[in-house]
């Protein structure tokens, strides 16, 4: 069968790291009827937080993405899904008959226009499950009742540090099955997200072979997912990562949408037990052993002694008049690794990468 022409569908009118509900606006209101748009409820600033359903088929699929506000590439990919589900292929015909779907484009839309984490009381969504403090958690949970979806997608986007395994290569995409309890059991659902992923990522493993991880299970009962885990609702964690040179992650977009793309397509098929758990925790775990930028052959002093060190730099992301900026700084590492790598490198014996270390104001960093 002929793959999509992914050009041809991507909406490239959304792009970049800053996305609010002003940037898909006009896309979302070009959709034809049947997508149905609803407002589900305001966020702590009185904003609309909309949901877009579409398709009339009995297997239930819910997605949301957003919910941290500075993760905005899933958002973008599920706005290339709904401009793929807007043509009337033999696909898309024979998928929104066996599905109906229901997607939370920005869960946080105060955090996204602030380009934070939290929302606008400061309160990471995602550690809300239970509490269910805020509004946004709230239009969630009621959603969630409401819709009584078979499956879930929890659309995240990961920082650049992760590695796949131990490897040199980067978690372009990262997924998670969540745990329902603190041992870590498998649950029939569990077991279902397991098998979902297992399918994505012989998908992926065809495009960016080497740069899928799987991310850490640890239990924690306020996560969302391990929250609708606990209700035995298959639920799947998306974590969109870092591909070389797309700091815009406009490409690592493509990555998911596909992702999301087989996931649905493997439920309306009744595909999902073709794989399996095995196959699932053969995806390695994710590592930390990444930073945006090492600079080597530094020479410095010590005990009149003159010696090399690297110097690992991150980028801190800033918000200036909206756009996304990419600020260098000194890496400190939480635990610092055996190895580490960076996505860049630069030398000090050469010219330009000393102009670029000058004119970023690191040259203090290094001495």
């Amino acid at each position: 069968m002929k793959d999509l022409d992914y050009n041809k569908i991507s909406v490239t009118t959304v792009s970049g790291r800053y996305i609010t509900y002003d940037h898909i606006s006009e896309f979302l209101s070009s959709l034809p009827g049947r997508f149905v748009i609803k407002i589900e409820g305001e966020s702590v600033r009185k904003e609309s937080i909309k949901s877009i359903t579409f398709g009339d088929g009995p297997k239930k699929i819910l997605m949301w993405s957003q919910m941290h506000g500075n993760e905005s590439t899933t958002t973008k990919a599920v706005v290339d899904l709904l401009s793929y589900f807007n043509q009337e292929s033999t696909d898309v015909l024979k998928l929104v008959k066996e599905c109906t779907i229901k997607i939370i484009p920005i869960l946080n839309p105060d955090g996204a226009r602030d380009y934070t984490r939290v929302n606008a009381n400061k309160i990471d969504l995602n550690r809300d499950a239970q509490n269910l403090s805020q509004p946004e958690s709230r239009i969630l949970k009621k959603v969630y009742d409401k819709f009584e979806p078979h499956f879930c997608f929890n659309l995240h986007d990961q920082r650049t540090i992760f590695n796949v395994g131990e490897t040199i290569k980067p978690a372009t995409v990262s997924f998670l099955a969540p745990a329902f309890d603190h041992e870590r059991n498998n649950s029939p659902s569990r077991k279902m997200s397991m098998k979902l992923i297992a399918a994505m990522n012989s998908k992926l493993q065809k495009e960016i072979p080497g740069q899928i991880g799987r991310y850490d299970d640890g239990f924690n009962d306020n996560c969302v997912g391990d929250a609708f885990q606990m209700k035995n609702t298959p639920t799947i964690l998306f974590e969109a990562g870092h591909y070389e040179n797309d700091y815009e992650r406009d490409i690592t977009r493509k990555f998911i949408f596909k992702a999301i793309l087989k996931g649905i397509k493997t439920i309306a098929n009744d595909r999902i037990d073709e794989f399996t758990v095995d196959q699932y925790l053969s995806i390695p775990e994710n590592g930390k052993q990444f930073v945006d930028i090492i600079v080597e052959n530094i020479d410095y002093k010590s005990n009149h002694l003159t010696k090399s060190k690297i110097i690992p730099i991150q980028f801190k992301e800033l918000l200036i008049l909206g756009k996304v900026k990419f600020k260098p700084e000194l890496h400190i590492f939480e635990k610092e690794p055996k190895e580490f790598f960076g996505h860049k490198t630069l030398n000090c014996n050469d010219a330009n990468d000393m102009l670029w270390l000058k004119e970023n104001d690191l040259l203090k960093l290094l001495s």
